[in-house]
Order: C-alpha cells, then structure tokens, then sequence
C-alpha cells in the first residue's frame, strides 16, 4: 500500500506466479489496465499458456517475433482500452505501447539482461523505463525475481522500494541437491566420456531409466567454437569481425555469430593444407550428438538460437517437452529462467567456467543468477531433484553460497566489492562506443573526445580502450567509460557529455565515425 515500488523476491518456485495471478486479478475487477513485462520471449509462452486459462479474454501478447499487422492489432487495442488487451504480456518493447488506464506493472525476472537493448538506439533498460512509466500511470510496480540485481536489492534494502520475501517452496516442491564435479580430477584420470564427468554420466542414465526429464545447458551454441590446424596453428577467422568463426555440424558451416557472415567448412587447413584439424571448446550441437550416441533410446532436442528461429519454434519445443516427448533438452541461457516443469529430475551444468570468468564486472552476479536460476528447474515437484554442475574451479566460494542458494550472502560479498572499486550502485556508469571503418581515424577521434572530456571534470574517465571484442561488422570499435557517483549529478554530466560531444559532431574529419553513448550499460 505505501509503495508505488516493490522488489518481490522469492526462492525458485515459491510460487511468484500464483500471487501475480491473485494481483492481476484484484486490477482486473477494477477494469484497470495491466502490463506484465518479460525478458525473453521463451519466457512469455508458458506464461502466457497459464495466464490466458485463469484471465482467456482479456489477455494479449506483445513481441518481436510478431508480424507488425499483429503488433498493430495489439497496440490500436491497447490505445482503445479494448476489453481484450486489459492485460498485455510482453517483451522490452511493450513499455512503449498507448497505456490509457495502467494501474499494475509486473517486471518478472527483473534481473535479466535482455531488459536491456543493446542495438539500435535508444539504449534503455526496460526494467528502469516500467519504474518511470509506473510513476507517469501513478500505477504499481512489481520488481519479481528468485536472484534479485544488486542495485534493486540494494534499493530495496534503503528503503527506496518496498521489500518482499518469499523463503520457502510452494507445496511439494523441494530444493534440489547441488554437486559441483572437478573437471580437473576426471581429466588427468582420463576417465570423461566425452564431455560428461562419470557423476553426470551415470547421474542421466539413472534418470532416463526412472522415466525422468533432464535439461543440459552449455552457454554456447553451435558444435565447437574453434577449429585449429594442428600443423600450423591456423584458426578461421570472420571477416569482418575480430572473432573466430563457430562451428556448425548440421550444415557444415562455419558461422560468425556477431554478423552471420557464414562459409563452408573445408577439410583442409586454408593456410598450410594440412587436413590435421582440431576442434577446441563445444556448444550445444556436440553436447545433442553425444548423448545420442551415449543414450540411443533417448528422445533428444536442442533448444538454443539455431533451433528457434521459426515463429513457432520455441513453442512447439516446450510443448513437446511439457508432454513428456522429449528426455534431455540441450541449451543455452533460453533453458534456465521460468520455465516450470513438473518431471525434471536432473540439471546438468557442461562447463560452469565460461560464464564465470568474463571480463566484466557483473561476471559473478550473471554467473550467480544464471547457476541459481538452471538449478532451480530442477525439483519443482515432489521429484527430488538434482543439480550437477561441471567447473575446473571448484572452490571458487560462488559455489558455495549456490549449493546454499544463499542470495544474502552473494549479495553482502558483491556489494562490498563494488563499493570499493566504484561500480553500481554506489556509481554509475557511461559508456561511450566509438566506430569507424578506419582505425587511424578512430584513434585520432577516440584520444580528440577522450581529451575533451577529461577537460574540467572531476570524476574519472578510462579509455580510450579496445573492448573485448575490437571490430564487427568491418567497423573497428574503442570505448571510454565515465564513472560518477549516484548522487544528483547526473544533470550537470549531461551538459557536460553534450557539450563534448557537439564539439566532436562538429569536426569534419570526425564525420566517418560513429558515436553512441550508453548509459548504465550492462
């Protein structure tokens, strides 16, 4: 009642779902409008499927994958306050559809990443924009998530928003049993088959026998992102980006996964001819082949960015799933949030290490979010679930507090952390992304704005600086970041940053470069 903001937090299938419904509801029968935010559109059809047999009528959904006639139908119903588009169930995008009467914003997930838009501009996270556009409605915000961001749990914590906690399991359901295998150990004994520890091996195989589902994430798509001759080290690159290219099975095909430039796999090495080829790292693709040649009587599908593109794709995955049609599921981040299984008896982690170690300051909040959120799709019932995750770091503490899912204590280490080195939410971040298909007028322009920032600002300024990955597209890429703290400074950066940025606009020779400012950026 007191506040127009409230971070709901609640343990994996602690039934979120089932208090939104009772919320919806109460909106509903005041004949208010109700907009209920999703970050990924895997997410929205099993939601939507729930929704739509407690409300049918008055529900419609809102994504990308839409045709734009469907869209409009959406949006021309949403302008009218039509009794069917009462409550919307959307991506990112819906925050920008003509509410008339919104009282009630439900952001589930609120953590996630997709929320946020990366390309084209406008750069806004969807999350921050529902609490603004809350605020403009005078309508409620619910903030729902089993792994909360640090700065909504930090606001939560000061008061800022309202703070609700669910601690327990809804009905049956019960925690799953978290392992977390050596990697190294199995390695040296050369006893893996495959890419699966005996643990996780034997783990699948007693499953499959006791009729249970399993889910198998790898964060990576494809068959093995690298292929090097072993003669002379040669690795295909794109060419147009500063990438290697992924390697697909299914078609032979080397794929760049950042502009889809694609060619045929050849035997031979392109440079020295060799036909020694070797392939390092995997994706989902080598993970389906080899429980299909493990496990011949399983029924296996993948469910990653290759699998779903079709408009129904996602879909028919789920449903095939959800009837027991499908015994291990494969794939990415698209596997680990929402989706609410009764019969899933185990959850494999392949390799917990590519998420963990990446160079950016939330490396360990995603890892954290990603590795609570795959766990928690296993014991959802009165199944006694259980987790196996694969790391060649196990004592990395984050394991622990995983095993425990202790987000409190996640929560208390991280947050020191980023106070001391001047991260959100103590500051806040600008990013500024520099382009041009010329790199000698790239550096010139990046050190020009560089300069010109630092010029009479007190705060600090890092750059210019090649990111992690420095070209895409045939455009060569620098960064600079500004940190400033979360106070109310943000009007007199603004001029600042404008100014600076009017000034490069302005020099002729800096025509052929492209500058985009990211506030907040992931």
């Amino acid at each position: 009642k007191h506040n127009s903001t409230v971070l709901f937090e609640g343990v994996t299938s602690s039934g979120k779902t089932e208090v939104y419904s009772h919320l919806i509801n109460r909106f509903l029968k005041k004949g208010y409008q109700i907009l209920f935010l999703m970050p990924e559109i895997s997410l929205t059809i099993q939601m939507v499927s729930r929704l739509k047999k407690i409300f049918g009528k008055y529900l419609s959904v809102y994504h990308s994958k839409f045709s734009n006639e469907e869209r409009f139908e959406v949006w021309n119903n949403v302008l009218k306050n039509k009794e069917n588009a009462r409550i919307v169930v959307g991506v990112r995008s819906s925050i920008f559809l003509p509410f008339q009467n919104l009282k009630l914003v439900i952001v589930d997930e609120e953590h996630d990443s997709s929320f946020k838009q990366e390309n084209p501009a406008p750069r806004y996270n969807a999350r921050d924009s529902a609490i603004k556009l809350s605020k403009i409605h005078n309508a409620k915000l619910i903030l729902g998530s089993a792994t909360p961001s640090l700065e909504s749990k930090f606001n939560a914590l000061n008061k800022k928003y309202g703070y609700v906690k669910l601690t327990e399991k809804y009905g049956l359901s019960t925690s799953p049993e978290i392992k977390c295998i050596d990697l190294k150990i199995y390695y040296r004994a050369n006893k893996m088959k495959g890419l699966f520890t005996p643990d996780l091996y034997d783990a699948i195989q007693q499953k499959l026998l006791l009729g249970q589902q399993i889910l198998l994430f790898q964060n990576r798509r494809g068959y093995a992102p690298i292929i090097e001759c072993v003669t002379c080290g040669y690795i295909p690159k794109c060419c147009n980006c500063d990438v290697s290219l992924t390697f697909h099975q299914y078609n032979n095909s080397l794929k760049c996964h950042y502009c889809g430039f694609s060619e045929k796999n050849q035997k031979k090495c392109l440079k020295c001819t060799s036909s020694k080829i070797d392939m390092k790292g995997y994706g989902t693709q080598q993970i389906e082949e080899q429980i299909k040649s493990f496990f011949p009587k399983a029924r296996v599908d993948r469910m990653d960015w290759d699998t779903t593109r079709g408009k129904y794709s996602v879909d028919k995955i789920l449903e095939k799933f959800e009837n027991s049609q499908i015994d291990v599921l494969i794939g990415t981040q698209m596997i680990t949030k929402g989706l609410d299984f009764k019969n899933i008896g185990l959850v494999g982690v392949i390799n917990a290490d590519n998420i963990l170690f990446f160079p950016n300051f939330r490396a360990n909040e995603k890892a954290f979010q990603i590795l609570t959120q795959v766990a928690g799709r296993a014991g959802r019932s009165s199944i006694k679930g259980s987790v196996i995750i694969q790391t060649f770091s196990p004592d990395n503490n984050i394991f622990e507090l995983i095993k425990k899912q202790n987000h409190d204590g996640f929560y208390k280490k991280e947050i020191t952390e980023r106070n001391q080195f001047n991260y959100p939410p103590y500051y806040r971040l600008i990013k500024i992304i520099i382009k041009s298909r010329d790199s000698n007028t790239l550096s010139i322009a990046s050190n020009w704005l560089f300069k010109s920032l630092s010029n009479g600002f007190i705060y600090p300024i890092y750059g210019p600086f090649d990111p992690h990955i420095s070209k895409i597209k045939n455009q060569f890429i620098k960064h600079i970041l500004i940190k400033y703290p979360n106070t109310n400074v943000r009007n007199k950066i603004k001029k600042h940053l404008m100014r600076s940025v009017e000034s490069f606009e302005s020099i002729a020779k800096f025509r052929i470069v492209k500058l985009n400012v990211d506030i907040d950026p992931n």
